[in-house]
């Protein structure tokens, strides 16, 4: 398994101030960007994993939608979180 429980909570101590704040914006950014890169990683040995590939998609969705509410509601949150993931944007 990828992400244990041990790992969710070392995203969420580091990103989201602490490892119960599983709620906050950069929290959840930080997670879907690992989730995002490990199945980045799992569609260039799998190229026809279709379903993955939605997966994929729907996931760079919800991180574009979240980055965005951060960048109308706090912009300096958003450069922060931008500057620490090496997001490109």
């Amino acid at each position: 398994m990828y992400l244990s429980k041990e790992k969710k909570a070392e995203i969420f101590a580091k990103h989201g101030g602490k490892a119960e704040n599983t709620g906050s914006a950069e929290g959840q950014i930080a997670l879907f960007t690992f989730r995002i890169s490990h199945l980045t990683e799992h569609l260039k040995k799998n190229r026809h994993d279709y379903n993955t590939e939605r997966s994929l998609v729907l996931l760079v969705g919800k991180r574009r939608r979240l980055l965005d509410y951060l960048k109308n509601t706090e912009i300096n949150r958003y450069r922060e979180i931008i500057k620490e993931l090496n997001i490109r944007k």
